[in-house]
């Protein structure tokens, strides 16, 4: 999987956890650092399952608020 598909998988399935738009995912993201991250962390969060990479968008989310 590209560095670009995992980035929007996981924009895809947080907004499907959280029932909102993927833009409203993607500017999330874009503004707490998780795009950012995502795209660093890649070669370890992408052969992780994805429930552990959106508890790790979710803890991230929620410490920035």
């Amino acid at each position: 999987m590209s560095r670009l598909s995992f980035k929007t998988f996981c924009i895809e399935l947080y907004a499907e956890r959280k029932s909102i738009f993927s833009s409203e995912a993607y500017a999330l993201f874009e503004k707490n650092g998780i795009l950012k991250m995502l795209d660093e962390d890649y070669d370890i969060l992408h052969g992780h399952g994805f429930d552990y990479v959106l508890h790790d968008i979710e803890q991230i989310m929620e410490n920035n608020k």
